[in-house]
């Protein structure tokens, strides 16, 4: 295994470039864009994918093992012409960094991209079973740097439209700068006062609410809507969550702002600054957003270039945080319960991420099983979830199952599949291709949503809400006229 050290370290006027070898591990086939750009997580913040200059820009620890209040420095990655065999990571507002803290930053972005030879073997065993996807260079799915940053975004993926889950996973970024900037637009972090600004937590309440509140399934008295349900393992059935089948899905977005923008960094300021460009490609295709906003949503769209962003909150920092002033603030919900109890085991030391990704270095059927008892322990783990977090550990034979699954199933296989009969449905389906049936269905899903909408890599950040459940559903000639097919290209 080549090096894991940086081969080439370069330092000019406050930012550092490192060159991150990848040429032993994925060989000369890799694609950054591809990379990225295949699955709902990387357009979540603190996530930032530019299809212009085809880089990926987001804060990460400078150390992310353990030290859960470690600063955050922000990184640039692109893959540039001059170096197919490395990627680049451009560290901004920094004079000096540590070799470990160098390796910490080149792991968090392996991590990412899936950049090991154990991941790098398992995309190749499956572009060898399913040929499309070796056509379309897709094997590597996004995750996030941390595994503490999966399971909560996992949790916001639960019972909710896709456009709240994207401002839910911002608002807590927001929330992240305001703990260790409390004046906006103040460095981000710095090594000397990351902690200073935590006492003034109380003050989190006299934030105004960044992010809309949609539909959000109600507990009544902790029992679900039809009892029948609880027994179904595949279904989108969470713990003391009523079952709302239409609105939990990771791709089922919404509408989107006339005037959205997206985001790059600015490198005199440890924080994320709009990019200059108004408009949005759906604008420019001559889209006409009026027609494809979904009228029965009570969702507000949400100006994703209002506000600047810092990283996703850690463990330390959430635990710091009253439930009720981070649900108000973020608009979590019950999510915010949720969340801060797993924050809690994680600092605690009764849940170890580190050691839980050691566990799976070797995936197979026995452990999967262990993990996911493991994981049910944890309050708000249900099925859905579960299973959510252990494909992004790297388990791919178990297909998380919910309302955008049934559709999936219906509108592409044309099976009446339902709550009761999709796990069996994926299993018939699917089955052939263990151990990567959740790659196959994904597969599928991405090139779905990309003969519709045009290749979601060239997206700007203010279009994800685009994507709704409601403008994946065949349109009758009558409406088809009215409405044409919305394609970003």
């Amino acid at each position: 295994m080549e090096t894991t050290r940086p081969r080439a370290t370069e330092h000019t006027g406050g930012n550092i470039t490192i060159d991150l070898p990848i040429g032993e591990i994925v060989g000369a086939n890799f694609d950054l864009g591809n990379a990225v750009c295949s699955h709902g997580l990387f357009m979540m913040a603190p996530n930032k994918w530019d299809p212009h200059s085809k880089t990926l820009a987001r804060p990460l620890r400078l150390n992310s093992d353990g030290d859960y209040d470690s600063p955050s420095v922000n990184v640039q990655i692109s893959h540039p012409e001059d170096t197919p065999s490395a990627l680049r990571l451009r560290v901004f507002d920094v004079e000096f960094l540590s070799n470990n803290q160098k390796q910490s930053l080149m792991d968090q972005v392996r991590r990412m991209l899936r950049l090991s030879k154990e991941e790098e073997q398992n995309v190749r065993e499956f572009q060898e079973m399913y040929i499309e996807a070796k056509k379309k260079g897709f094997g590597r799915l996004f995750r996030s740097p941390t595994l503490f940053e999966d399971m909560v975004k996992c949790i916001l993926l639960c019972n909710c439209q896709w456009s709240r889950t994207l401002s839910m996973a911002r608002a807590l970024c927001e929330l992240q700068m305001e703990l260790k900037s409390p004046l906006l637009g103040s460095p981000v972090c710095e090594a000397n006062n990351c902690s200073a600004s935590r006492n003034r937590v109380a003050d989190i309440d006299q934030f105004l609410p960044k992010t809309p509140v949609g539909k959000e399934v109600k507990r009544r008295n902790g029992t679900r809507k039809d009892s029948s349900l609880s027994a179904i393992s595949n279904a989108e059935v969470e713990k003391d969550v009523s079952v709302n089948i239409d609105c939990a899905e990771i791709s089922g977005f919404h509408r989107l702002d006339k005037q959205g923008t997206s985001f790059h960094m600015r490198t005199d300021k440890n924080i994320y600054m709009p990019f200059d460009d108004s408009s949005t490609l759906a604008e420019s295709a001559g889209v006409n957003l009026n027609l494809i906003s979904d009228a029965n949503s009570s969702e507000i769209a949400h100006d994703y270039s209002s506000n600047y962003i810092g990283n996703f909150p850690s463990p330390a920092e959430l635990v710091s945080i009253d439930e009720n002033i981070l649900a108000n603030r973020c608009k979590l919900g019950y999510r915010a319960k949720r969340i801060i109890s797993l924050a809690r085991t994680i600092v605690e030391g009764r849940i170890q991420p580190k050691q839980l990704e050691q566990a799976c270095s070797r995936p197979s059927v026995s452990i999967y099983n262990k993990l996911a008892d493991q994981l049910k322990e944890i309050e708000g783990f249900g099925p859905y979830t579960c299973a959510n977090v252990l494909m992004c550990m790297g388990f791919y034979h178990v297909i998380p199952s919910d309302s955008e699954t049934i559709r999936h199933i219906k509108q592409v296989h044309k099976r009446n599949s339902d709550i009761r009969t999709i796990g069996q449905d994926v299993e018939v389906i699917y089955g052939k291709f263990a151990p990567f049936q959740y790659l196959v269905y994904w597969s599928e899903v991405w090139s779905f949503y990309e003969e519709r909408f045009g290749r979601l890599r060239q997206m700007i950040y203010s279009d994800y809400k685009l994507i709704t459940a409601t403008n994946l559903i065949p349109k009758t000639p009558a409406k088809q006229k009215k409405n044409k097919r919305i394609k970003l290209t």
